[in-house]
């Protein structure tokens, strides 16, 4: 009887031992998790305080009535209000202003959201997402004026007269008549769309981003979930004539931006819908990006992931900034890899924050951001900043510091 309750009293302890020892293993854990998420919080607060520097810089730069692009050969290249770009300047102002609470970027925003507003009626472009809630989209966010939604609205409408029903996508490039020509980037303006319906109860702006991503599913993908960048209907039978490319190293090559603006524009697309076929889709999107053998260690993408010069080609820190958004996103979605994503994410972020990828204060023509690649094809704005690469590392920061903030109240 003695020997039995020995080996009872044995085994008891063995299991206290055990338990203690997994409590205290899952506690140092998360105290690591939180830690890390401490350490990069404090990274990313240093980098809003000198995108501050760095946009106060540029403002007094930028012509009234005009948008920064780039900086190149010494000087700042600047838009009219109807180029692509045009929103992501005041939407960065915004971005900045809710980290730093500087009311000098929030009313730049303002005055730039002004000479921005006439593009509410623009019909000759597809990327009224990028100009318009990118833009007034945040702006709406922070103050909810009636003016934000309707210029939102009717910007909608513009869009949504460029969607082919027999097609079944939104044209993206104008062309000759026999062409109608749709690129990857076109899933990005389709949140417009979304916000469009949940404002006005009008389910025709809905059914329209359905439709178009439906049909880019169809047939913009590689059975490997990489993307082409363009694809030329038919416009009067739907059918596809071609697929090519226009800033990618080749037809056939994975175009470093586009498989970025495929997977965000798919989780995009699960978020409003709740469609699971849309976030397999944008995790069949992750998967090619981060288990591809010529993703480098430092996760700043190639321009393009079939670049012939690889290891030697150029890095495109815009696409890493777009991945590490929508990966902070899709992790919301994916439980399974969600740690997976957050850490690439949490990598791309620290990386683009090393003095490699980062400006110092007071260069760079005010750009945060160095080595992007708008067009090499095209001979564009090649390894230079871009408004937009500041635009999406901005988000993806913001992003993750909310995240932070949850992961900080669920361990308490």
């Amino acid at each position: 009887m003695n020997g039995n309750l020995s080996i009872i009293m044995k085994n008891i302890n063995v299991t206290i031992l055990f338990l203690f020892l997994s409590a205290l293993f899952t506690t140092c854990v998360a105290q690591k998790n939180n830690a890390s998420f401490k350490n990069l919080n404090s990274t990313i607060i240093q980098d809003f305080n000198e995108a501050d520097s760095q946009y106060r810089l540029m403002m007094k730069e930028v012509p009234a009535g005009r948008f920064p692009k780039t900086f190149e050969h010494d000087s700042l290249e600047t838009s009219g209000p109807g180029w692509w770009c045009s929103g992501f300047y005041p939407g960065s102002l915004l971005y900045i202003f809710e980290a730093t609470k500087d009311s000098s970027l929030y009313y730049e925003a303002l005055r730039k959201l002004n000479d921005l507003k006439q593009e509410q009626y623009n019909k000759t472009t597809h990327d009224l997402g990028f100009m318009m809630y990118c833009s007034f989209g945040n702006a709406y966010k922070i103050d909810s004026a009636e003016q934000y939604k309707s210029i939102l609205i009717n910007s909608a409408k513009s869009l949504a007269t460029r969607f082919n029903p027999l097609v079944g996508c939104i044209k993206s490039w104008d062309s000759k008549p026999g062409d109608f020509l749709v690129i990857i980037d076109n899933m990005m303006n389709l949140e417009l769309l979304f916000w469009a319906t949940k404002a006005t109860g009008d389910s025709s702006f809905y059914k329209i981003a359905v439709t178009h991503a439906n049909t880019t599913m169809k047939n913009h993908f590689r059975p490997d979930y990489s993307s082409y960048h363009v694809v030329n209907y038919n416009p009067v039978t739907g059918a596809v004539q071609e697929k090519r490319t226009a800033q990618g190293a080749a037809d056939s090559s994975a175009w470093a931006r586009g498989q970025a603006w495929g997977l965000y524009g798919f989780t995009v697309m699960y978020r409003e819908t709740k469609d699971k076929k849309y976030l397999e889709q944008a995790n069949h999107i992750a998967d090619f990006i981060l288990n591809n053998p010529n993703l480098p260690k430092d996760k700043i993408p190639y321009w393009d992931f079939d670049a012939p010069n690889i290891p030697h080609a150029l890095r495109d820190a815009s696409a890493a900034a777009i991945i590490a958004s929508a990966l902070l996103e899709l992790s919301k979605y994916n439980k399974a890899k969600s740690e997976s994503y957050i850490k690439v994410a949490t990598r791309i972020i620290r990386n683009l924050s090393s003095p490699e990828y980062k400006a110092a204060v007071g260069t760079n023509g005010g750009f945060l951001l160095k080595h992007s690649v708008g067009s090499l094809p095209g001979h564009s704005e090649v390894d230079v900043p871009l408004t937009y690469a500041d635009y999406y590392f901005f988000e993806a920061m913001k992003r993750y510091r909310e995240l932070e903030k949850n992961k900080s109240t669920d361990l308490k």
